[in-house]
């Protein structure tokens, strides 16, 4: 399990690696948030349930409503109106759901070739795209297809200590390229 994983391996090795006096210095990731946007299909009452019950069978917590916070005619949105969904994942359902992620519908993604370091950001956030639900196994069958973002957030104080901790938890980054200057 990734939580005994952190526990047991990754909060020594880090601490060694960095040389932290104290376990509390050692980066933890604090939440991992989901995010979608439902865009054409806002007016289709049926596909958003469809929609809904997907992120709820792929997270295991039902996902709270984002309602367009003002009206913006070029895109035919109105205040109130339902533009997405967000569910904020904590503690033991954060790491299930990792776990899943890293493990089984990751490799499963289409022409997969790793997470690329651009998508950690300075304060130590994984930033990631899915193109398509259905790479997690709860969801194969699913007739609609559709995609959405996760964002792991981490108490680090540096882009380094966190990717560093991906990697250490499993995380499929990509290798750091040196590019051959001309001569």
């Amino acid at each position: 399990m990734l939580s005994e994983k952190y526990k047991k391996e990754i909060i020594p090795l880090i601490k060694k690696k960095f040389n932290y006096s104290n376990i509390n210095l050692v980066p933890r990731m604090t939440k991992a948030v989901v995010n979608v946007g439902i865009g054409k299909y806002s007016n289709d009452d049926k596909i958003v349930k469809e929609i809904e019950h997907d992120l709820t069978l792929i997270t295991g917590q039902k996902p709270e409503p984002r309602r367009a916070k003002k009206s913006i005619a070029g895109f035919k949105l109105r205040e109130g109106m339902l533009i997405g969904y967000r569910i904020v994942l904590r503690r033991k359902r954060m790491y299930d759901f990792l776990e899943r992620l890293i493990g089984i519908a990751l490799p499963r993604s289409r022409d997969f070739r790793g997470l690329d370091l651009k998508n950690v950001d300075q304060a130590g956030n994984l930033n990631i795209g899915i193109k398509e639900q259905i790479i997690f196994t709860e969801v194969a069958n699913s007739r609609l297809i559709f995609g959405f973002e996760v964002a792991i957030v981490t108490n680090s104080s540096d882009r380094e200590t966190a990717v560093e901790l991906y990697r250490a938890l499993g995380f499929p980054l990509k290798k750091v390229e040196i590019k051959k200057g001309k001569k």
